[in-house]
């Protein structure tokens, strides 16, 4: 299966937006429907601003078309309809594993699967973008997050080979340095100003900034 991705720290923030562009699935940003996932956010006990901002980033692109999403309580079914008429699934960040409990639950996985198989882009920010890889062993890195719904199974949905670490600054080195040696995927690290885009076999980061790999993970 040909998967497009655009793995992203904090969203289409400007040092990236041309790369954005460039993989909508209908050239005019303002043709694009956006089914935005907001369940992330709601695992965190504060107000999750950074929706807000996300969505303003997409309008700023030119995009008007974005129907708040939340997978809890939703059946497959509600979400293949939803996503039936979408270009684009953004999947906004937060809480990790709140994210994959209903994930799970609503059997989002699967949905996310068969819309990437007709040709849609999905776009995720952090916690968006950790879902789509092996585990997201990597969210208990850093303590960012709080494992408050008892999720003991880390498997997320595969549809990459490596881990994605968001947020990466100097100070997380040494952690994530610790981490490698008992992970055993490779592990690209973003800082808020780069992401990473997925097409098919391609995969290159984009962005600014130094590129941070471990474990032999290499673009292609």
């Amino acid at each position: 299966m040909k998967h497009k991705l655009l793995l992203t720290s904090v969203g289409i923030v400007p040092e990236i937006k041309k790369e954005f562009l460039s993989l909508l699935p209908n050239k005019k940003p303002g043709d694009n429907k956006v089914a935005f996932i907001t369940t992330a956010a709601y695992g965190e006990n504060k107000d999750p601003h950074w929706l807000k901002k996300d969505r303003q980033l997409l309008h700023d692109c030119g995009i008007k078309d974005i129907e708040d999403i939340d997978l809890k309580g939703k059946t497959p079914q509600e979400l293949e309809k939803i996503v039936a008429d979408k270009d684009i699934i953004f999947v906004n960040g937060g809480n990790t594993f709140y994210l994959l409990d209903w994930t799970r639950k609503s059997s989002f996985d699967a949905v996310v699967k068969k819309f990437l198989q007709r040709g849609g882009l999905y776009v995720g920010v952090s916690a968006g973008s950790y879902l789509v890889c092996p585990t997201i062993e990597q969210a208990t890195w850093k303590r960012a997050d709080r494992n408050r719904w008892g999720v003991t199974d880390f498997k997320a949905l595969n549809l990459i080979h490596f881990l994605i670490v968001a947020h990466f600054e100097e100070k997380y080195r040494v952690i994530v340095d610790v981490a490698a040696k008992r992970t055993k995927y490779p592990i690209v690290a973003l800082s808020d100003k780069q992401a990473i885009v997925v097409d098919g076999k391609n995969i290159k980061v984009i962005g600014v900034g130094r590129k941070e790999y471990w474990n032999w993970f290499k673009e292609a």
